[in-house]
């Protein structure tokens, strides 16, 4: 009887979701923060929207006095990387970096390299891009009809 109970609750919960996925529930990722460290900098990445393609990515430096700071990305099982974006400085300490950063779904290794006073220093940081969810919506198949009415 118990047995039965966890495959109707299990059957139950696995409709549940799959209702929502196709009504509409987003399955969007959530913006990541990742804080990293070497010898001379810290620095916190803010992907707002992780997902692949055009991406816009702040980074706070938080312990260095950066001058240049410059992104790029390798998915290592995969054999991609991507090139190096230049991010302008906003004000001192902040940075945005704008570019197709990461390509494809996955775990991607972000290197943040920083370069000051201090000299310069590559950090690196994983995070995982996931697909943007494009909501479907029914539509209504119509046909073209011809000068007679007929299709």
């Amino acid at each position: 009887m118990i047995r039965r109970w966890h495959a109707v609750a299990a059957a139950t919960l696995v409709t549940a979701a799959a209702a929502l996925f196709v009504v509409g529930g987003s399955t969007a990722a959530r913006p990541v923060s990742l804080t990293t460290t070497g010898t001379r900098y810290t620095a916190t990445v803010l992907i707002a929207d992780p997902a692949p393609g055009q991406a816009t990515v702040e980074i706070e430096v938080s312990r260095g006095d950066a001058d240049s700071v410059s992104l790029s990305a390798v998915m290592a099982e995969m054999g991609h990387a991507t090139p190096e974006i230049s991010a302008t400085e906003r004000e001192p300490g902040r940075f945005v970096a704008v570019g197709e950063l990461f390509p494809m779904n996955g775990v991607w290794e972000l290197s943040i390299r920083l370069d000051g006073p201090a000299g310069e220093e590559q950090l690196t940081a994983k995070t995982l891009i996931a697909l943007r969810r494009v909501r479907r919506c029914s539509s209504t198949s119509t046909r073209a009809r011809g000068p007679s009415g007929s299709g």
